[in-house]
């Protein structure tokens, strides 16, 4: 029986690049089975007031949604075999930055993704990092190597 991976897909939540890396790895038969964050960004910023009740002070209500969606995050990442941290071109993601600072304390193995222009802004995320990747395809290479021994040219 081939042993199944757990893959957290953490990051960026504007563009398919998880889609493009799931498909990927579904094309090279991968034994990866995908986690990630909550992707819908209302739900993720309103779930701590929607479930315990609204907050007045903007601070109590992100300070909320953030403690729920912890439970998600640490939980996930935590039970991951690998985690890839993708840093989009558009916003700034604390998130994802936190992620991969939790995963590294963890020390579970990471893969980080962004372009060349945030090479200096991400040097420490991407020191800690085993690989640092561009692009979903190199994604999926990265994975088919790590589990398969693989090398997909």
């Amino acid at each position: 029986m081939q042993r199944q991976w757990n893959v957290y897909l953490s990051g960026e939540i504007h563009t398919g690049w998880r889609d493009e890396i799931e498909a990927g790895c579904k094309a090279a038969g991968l034994p990866v089975t995908f986690s990630a964050p909550v992707t819908d960004h209302d739900a993720s910023d309103d779930c701590g007031v929607a479930i315990l009740g609204p907050e007045p002070d903007k601070y109590w209500h992100d300070h909320k949604g953030a403690m729920v969606n912890a439970m998600r995050t640490r939980t996930l990442i935590g039970d991951s075999d690998i985690v890839v941290v993708r840093f989009g071109e558009k916003y700034r993601q604390w998130n994802a930055a936190f992620d991969a600072g939790y995963a590294a304390a963890l020390g579970k193995p990471m893969i980080v993704m962004h372009g060349a222009d945030h090479q200096h802004a991400l040097k420490e995320v991407d020191a800690a990092a085993l690989a640092v990747a561009e692009t979903p395809d190199q994604i999926v290479r990265l994975l088919a190597y790590a589990i398969n021994g693989e090398l997909r040219r």
